[in-house]
């Protein structure tokens, strides 16, 4: 969204885009309040959208027509995650703190900076892969071409 490096944890992130996946797919209310998260909340789930509020189970579920989706709330921002994975002097090197109204601080590192991010994160031994669609359906980039 900001066009920046943005990372994610590899042993979580397949689980959390299938949560989102599994919400995006529920064609009523009622489907996507049963989605069960492990790593996201639930923006559909009985703690956020009420049935008594207009939503009852059988009515058509649109993912894009969420609020928490909406305001962007939900999922959260991908490029905050760089600062629970990424070593701090590697922030302070590469990246900048950045704030946001909704989604608060996030951490922008310039596209420039990614061969050599990524040679120093490997010689430290991290295992670094480039999945642009994964980032993507994390950061709810391609929400609405999951849903339907």
């Amino acid at each position: 969204m900001h066009d920046c490096l943005a990372f994610a944890d590899a042993v979580t992130a397949a689980e959390e885009a299938a949560e989102i996946r599994a919400l995006a797919s529920a064609r009523t209310w009622g489907e996507a309040r049963q989605v069960r998260m492990t790593h996201l909340w639930n923006p559909a789930g009985p703690d956020y959208e009420d049935p008594e509020d207009g939503y009852a189970d059988d009515e058509p579920f649109v993912i894009t027509e969420l609020g928490a989706v909406m305001d962007g709330r939900w999922p959260r921002m991908v490029t905050t995650r760089a600062f629970e994975v990424l070593p701090q002097d590697l922030q302070d090197r590469y990246g900048k703190r950045e704030f946001t109204l909704h989604d608060g601080d996030y951490l922008e590192i310039p596209l420039e900076g990614e061969a050599e991010l990524v040679a120093e994160l490997r010689g430290r031994g991290y295992d670094v892969t480039r999945d642009d669609e994964l980032i993507n359906l994390l950061d709810g980039f391609s929400l609405g071409s999951l849903a339907g």
